[in-house]
């Protein structure tokens, strides 16, 4: 009777965790990000145009804006890149780049050829801000709000629903505050 109430527990154990997979509202493809509510990584890179500028995040406090980690690499990149641009036609908020794991040659020449939605591109070479901003891969994009705390972190492309439904909602609350 006993050898029955092994494989028996393991199975109420496995019925469990697939009932939680498949409960409404979860989304597997969802990777929460410990960031979230959290300080955003402070660091100083130069500026992909102008080598010999840097940028820190200390100079946005005060201001909500995105951070988007991006790549001339990066299919999907080219897909969100779009909307970046013309989000960045309505001064809604401003968005700047982080170019990962790239060369800068590459990613001035893709900027060149499709357009500027950044107020300021990084060039984050060798990757390392990526690293402490917990980027799993390219494209990602950060709300970050006026006191310099991640709000929302956006893995994979920004699409119009994104945008719509999700950071610009959160984006006009927190230029409220």
């Amino acid at each position: 009777m006993k050898r029955f109430l092994i494989p028996l527990g393991l199975f109420v154990v496995l019925v469990g965790f697939l009932a939680w997979g498949l409960k409404p509202g979860y989304d597997p493809h969802e990777i929460p990000s410990p960031l979230v509510n959290k300080p955003a990584p402070q660091f100083e890179l130069s500026q992909l145009a102008a080598p010999d500028k840097n940028f820190s995040p200390l100079e946005m406090r005060g201001k909500v804006w995105l951070l988007n980690v991006w790549a001339s690499w990066c299919v999907s990149c080219r897909q969100e890149h779009p909307v970046l641009v013309a989000l960045s036609k309505t001064a809604t908020v401003p968005i700047y780049g982080l170019n990962y794991k790239d060369t800068r040659a590459d990613a001035q020449k893709w900027l060149d050829r499709l357009g500027n939605p950044y107020v300021i591109s990084l060039f984050d070479g060798d990757g390392r801000v990526g690293i402490d901003y917990g980027v799993y891969g390219v494209p990602e994009t950060y709300v970050i709000d006026k006191s310099g705390i991640i709000r929302y972190k956006q893995i994979g492309p920004v699409t119009p629903e994104v945008l719509s439904k999700k950071i610009l909602p959160l984006v006009k609350e927190l230029q409220k505050s």
